[in-house]
């Protein structure tokens, strides 16, 4: 049931807060009130989360909890928990412990039983790809990729075949290389969308084939700059291929339902469109008459 009530933080409970990717004003009034009623935040960087505070008046106690110091500080934040105080837990844009620090912290609150609260908000990956113009009913979320050459292109190569769209994270001095990683890793003439600076100033989302970004980077020293998030289209299916990529749900359904209702429910399942789906079923019902 939904509900506008404001409610103050509860004691001896984490709260996971989403907070702004670049624009302050994307905060949440529930991340508001959580972030004010907080006895201590577990921040990833406490200068950048103190901009944050003081656009709001927020003077809720700071910590830091960041990659190199996450252990220590879990078993200190579970402390703090058991003490009865109540803790967020907000990374420097966007959703904490998604390629951010976070995880370890949550994991050791919930091992302990302390209950781990999610307060949603803003995601890049989600962002970039809701503006993307790629319409995948199923994408995967990969963050990161090892910076090192090797160990990206094995990374990448493992991802070559899967029908998902893939969705990367990047830094502004690693862009360059990355995109000649995909061109050497993927089909040129899958979809690149390349969106930078989500919510901020500069921000610019570009689509084009992947074969044409290491060009489109380095006409303008600009949009190698800011952070990144990268979407690689799913591979083609060939013709025949694509034909015959949902028999197996159709046939499932067709065994047990008429063929309208089969048809509908496979729209849900698998995100293809309903007139494809509709001539595949009625071939395949075709073909089991005697």
């Amino acid at each position: 049931m939904a509900t506008d009530e404001a409610r103050p933080a509860s004691a001896g409970t984490l709260y996971v807060v989403a907070t702004p990717l670049g624009n302050l004003r994307d905060v949440s009034l529930r991340a508001l009130d959580i972030l004010g009623t907080v006895d201590v935040i577990a921040a990833e960087d406490t200068r950048v989360t103190a901009k944050l505070l003081a656009r709001h008046g927020i003077t809720s106690r700071l910590v830091s909890l960041h990659e190199h110091n996450e252990s220590r500080r879990a078993d200190e934040l579970v402390g703090l928990l058991a003490s009865g105080k109540s803790v967020a837990l907000v990374s420097d844009a966007g959703t904490p412990a998604v390629s951010d620090p976070g995880a370890t912290a949550v994991r050791t609150a919930m091992d302990a039983g302390f209950p781990v609260v999610p307060v949603p908000g803003p995601s890049a990956a989600v962002a970039a790809l809701s503006a993307s113009g790629i319409a995948a009913p199923r994408w995967l979320f990969c963050g990161f990729v090892p910076a090192s050459g090797s160990a990206r292109r094995s990374e990448l190569e493992g991802l070559n075949e899967l029908p998902y769209a893939l969705i990367f994270y990047e830094a502004p001095h690693r862009i360059t290389a990355m995109v000649e990683a995909l061109v050497a890793s993927f089909d040129a003439d899958r979809e690149l969308v390349i969106a930078r600076e989500l919510t901020k100033r500069f921000e610019s989302i570009h689509r084009c084939r992947l074969g044409d970004a290491p060009a489109w980077l380095g006409a303008d020293a600009d949009r190698v700059r800011g952070e990144f998030v990268l979407i690689v289209g799913p591979p083609a299916l060939a013709p025949e291929a694509a034909e015959t990529a949902h028999d197996h749900v159709l046939g499932v359904l067709l065994s047990e339902l008429p063929l309208a209702q089969a048809v509908r429910l496979a729209v849900v399942l698998t995100g293809a469109p309903r007139n494809v789906l509709y001539a595949r079923a009625l071939a395949l019902s075709q073909r089991k008459e005697p």
